[in-house]
């Protein structure tokens, strides 16, 4: 059961990792000044960091014994 609960963890996390990171660099602007190319990040990175901490508890629920 602990096993099964930490995959469907882990497994959740890793694509809400994937999703939350390609929206935080789609919510990226960029602007010129003086010839140099400059990239602001206007996203939210508090998605990507629970998505992680989900990611790893469901590793660490699914190996432990």
């Amino acid at each position: 059961m602990k096993k099964t609960i930490g995959n469907i963890l882990g497994a959740g996390g890793l694509i809400g990792l994937i999703y939350f990171t390609y929206v935080y660099f789609q919510n990226s602007d960029s602007f010129e000044v003086l010839g140099a190319d400059v990239a602001v990040s206007t996203g939210d990175y508090v998605p990507i960091l629970i998505s992680a901490v989900v990611m790893l508890a469901g590793i660490v629920i699914a190996r432990s014994k």
